[in-house]
């Protein structure tokens, strides 16, 4: 179903650019002594269902109960028994299956969960804004949509309908994006484009943008939609954002058309068209400036990605 006329929603967007997707649902379960290492190159996420055990990252320990959930962003950590056990390669409670991970005979705990994956060419959008280790405590969680969430990942996963691992994937995904809400609704500390959708004026400025990435907008345009006057809403954008506003206009349209090259069903000239381009020279120019090759060069490097 596709609604019409939807808000513009710049979150949702960064979502499409970087193509944000449940790469795997898996279940795990383990007892007796064990200590698991993982290393994943993106994000995962995961719920303790039953039990409780250790999580250990950068220097940070922390002990998960049940209805506990957690994100962790491109570092590495251990899920164990007793934080001071030496743990093993994680590869190793999933050798069978990469669905289904076990260590023990007894499921003294068990989790669900999965890894979300981007598009390594934009990853740099969301990836390094994500905080390394996220816990969403059971009494948090249970009080937000991520309780009706969870309860509906471990229906699919026991009921074994048809269709039981992609609704699986598309959960995960789903609790990815309600982390981002809650973590994130009071601004990141970061300057950045999620750090500016905490602040209204620049908030209406974003959703303009987004709206219409192929419009050259202008720092007085822009600077009406927040209803701010041009030099306070400048610095107001640069100061939440970390760019100046029409600078972040631009980037945003190459990006959205660095997308439309990778998907490889346009030719160049209408993507420099669709961006709001006379000309295939200024386009070019304008591209490379923003992502560091040309058109040409970016589409052959990704498009088979």
């Amino acid at each position: 179903m596709i609604v019409q006329d939807a808000p513009t929603d710049p979150l949702s967007d960064v979502l499409d650019i970087v193509q944000a997707r449940a790469a795997r649902s898996v279940r795990f379960t383990a007892g007796g002594d064990w200590a698991l290492r993982f290393s994943p190159t993106q994000v995962k996420f995961n719920v303790v269902r039953s039990g409780s055990c250790w999580i250990l990252t950068e220097g940070t320990t922390r002990r998960l109960s049940s209805g506990d959930c957690f994100m962790v962003s491109g570092t590495p950590f251990v899920l164990a028994s007793d934080p001071d056990l030496p743990p093993v390669d994680a590869a190793t409670a999933f050798g069978h299956d990469p669905s289904l991970g076990q260590v023990g005979m007894t499921p003294d705990t068990e989790m669900l969960g999965g890894s979300v994956s981007f598009d390594n060419a934009q990853s740099d959008l969301l990836l390094p804004l994500l905080p390394r280790l996220l816990v969403t405590e059971a009494e948090q969680a249970g009080a937000s949509p991520m309780g009706w969430l969870i309860a509906q990942l471990d229906s699919e996963w026991r009921g074994g309908l048809p269709g039981a691992r992609t609704a699986c994937d598309d959960i995960i995904r789903l609790l990815f994006v309600q982390a981002i809400r809650s973590h994130f609704g009071g601004g990141t500390g970061i300057p950045s484009w999620l750090g500016g959708l905490s602040d209204p004026p620049v908030a209406r400025a974003l959703q303009a943008i987004h709206g219409d990435p192929a419009r050259h907008w202008q720092l007085g345009e822009l600077a009406r939609i927040a209803g701010c006057s041009r030099s306070a809403f400048a610095e107001r954008f640069a100061r939440r954002v970390g760019r100046p506003p029409v600078g972040y206009a631009t980037n945003w349209r190459m990006r959205v058309a660095a997308r439309q090259l990778a998907g490889g069903l346009k030719t160049i000239s209408t993507v420099a068209s669709e961006a709001g381009y006379l000309s295939d020279s200024a386009f070019h120019a304008a591209f490379r400036r923003e992502m560091g090759a040309s058109p040409a060069e970016y589409r052959r490097k990704y498009r088979a990605a």
